[in-house]
């Protein structure tokens, strides 16, 4: 694709991707919904907190 360029190992193994700033600003909705699917994926593990609670806490903030 154009604009994506990888960097690459000694082995030519792909480590990580360079995208054109040009290139991300027409793919823009798209690469926010691949950054949102990393965080949730690395927050997996993390316990819930239910609606509720988050209103509540919110509450609290809003108050102060």
């Amino acid at each position: 694709m154009k604009g994506v360029n990888y960097i690459t190992d000694e082995r030519s193994r792909k480590k990580a991707v360079v995208i054109d700033l040009k290139t991300l600003e027409k793919f823009d909705e798209q690469i926010e919904d691949l950054f949102d699917s990393i965080i949730a994926e690395s927050r997996r593990d993390e316990p819930s907190v239910a609606w509720e609670e988050i209103k509540k806490r919110l509450k609290k903030r809003n108050k102060i």
